[in-house]
């Protein structure tokens, strides 16, 4: 197995479904000549020519609504905006035709595409380059929102969206394009959508988590078990929409306590909805209430400001003693 980062795994999934599949192409700003903002579509021009990989203009609703029509018609695009603050351009092909093709024909049509864009914060980027906007699309029913976690995970959730029916966001924390590598299996493999996994097995509390925060969540547990002897159990969600209920209420009611982790603001965030959830269906297993560490209620600050914003090990940890100490 090759030792890969997130960029390089990601890279593979494309070239893979290219090599296997005539009808997969990828469109956007720069992914050809350019490779990429971040080099994800690296050498994908030279090897599948420029109709497959294909330089648009600046134009994020003209790459979705082309994607839309190539998804409609046979095609399985893979459109990459070039980051998720620029995804609002065009929101309205997204919210408008995407996510309501299948409902509309009654099932006649489905529309298979995947929308790529770098995600979150970490990187110290200017405006509408580090915003975390996952709780807006998993709102839209008829979209699937995936956010991998590392390389292993980047590949095979994007192969699985690229041969999903319908349309998939995908999420790509850019924190974490290139800081650290795993193994990645010479096969190609997949991961179902809708499905997270246990990071770490625990029995004091659950900690639910996902992306680049799932990291600094691992570094946070250490911590705790060795300077608090507090075991923690982490659950990886992988996908945001669908969301893995079942699996967050197995380890909830195993631990009775419960922490959610995410760098987007706290109000109305994905840990809303993870409370919600919890409180609806394993209210009588908890010992204590739920707490949630977020990003704050503010537009993500610029540069040095940023990692004051994001969650951090130190937050982590005391967000999970205030938890199990209760």
């Amino acid at each position: 197995m090759a030792q890969l980062t997130m960029v390089k795994a990601l890279n593979l999934a494309m070239a893979e479904a290219m090599r296997d599949d005539p009808s997969v192409l990828v469109l956007g700003q720069d992914v050809g000549q350019d490779e990429g903002v971040f080099r994800v579509t690296e050498g994908l021009l030279q090897e599948f020519g420029p109709n497959r990989c294909i330089d648009t203009p600046l134009a994020e609703a003209a790459i979705i609504g082309a994607g839309i029509g190539l998804g409609f018609t046979g095609f399985r695009p893979i459109c990459e905006l070039q980051f998720d603050g620029f995804s609002f351009q065009a929101f309205h092909q997204i919210e408008n035709h995407a996510r309501r093709i299948r409902n509309r024909t009654r099932g006649r049509y489905t529309c298979p595409m995947v929308i790529r864009m770098p995600y979150g914060g970490g990187i110290r980027a200017i405006e509408h380059h580090s915003e975390a906007p996952e709780a807006t699309y998993a709102h839209l029913c008829g979209l699937k929102v995936v956010i991998p976690s590392g390389p292993r995970n980047a590949r095979a959730l994007l192969r699985a969206a690229i041969y999903d029916p319908d349309p998939v966001i995908f999420f790509e924390p850019k924190a974490i394009y290139r800081a650290f590598r795993e193994e990645v299996p010479d096969q190609p493999e997949t991961m179902p959508i809708g499905k997270g996994v246990v990071a770490r097995e625990g029995r004091d509390v659950t900690i639910i988590t996902y992306g680049a925060t799932l990291r600094t969540t691992l570094e946070a547990t250490e911590e705790l078990q060795d300077e608090h002897g507090i075991s923690a159990e982490v659950l990886d969600l992988l996908s945001v929409a669908p969301l893995d209920s079942e699996l967050i209420q197995a380890s909830v009611r195993k631990t009775g306590r419960a922490v959610v982790v995410h760098e987007a603001p706290k109000h109305c965030g994905l840990g809303a909805e993870i409370v919600a959830r919890i409180v609806e269906e394993s209210l009588v297993y908890l010992e204590a209430p739920i707490k949630r560490v977020c990003g704050y209620d503010t537009i993500i600050p610029y540069f040095q400001n940023e990692l004051t914003y994001l969650p951090d090990t130190g937050r982590i940890v005391q967000g999970t003693l205030d938890t199990v100490r209760f």
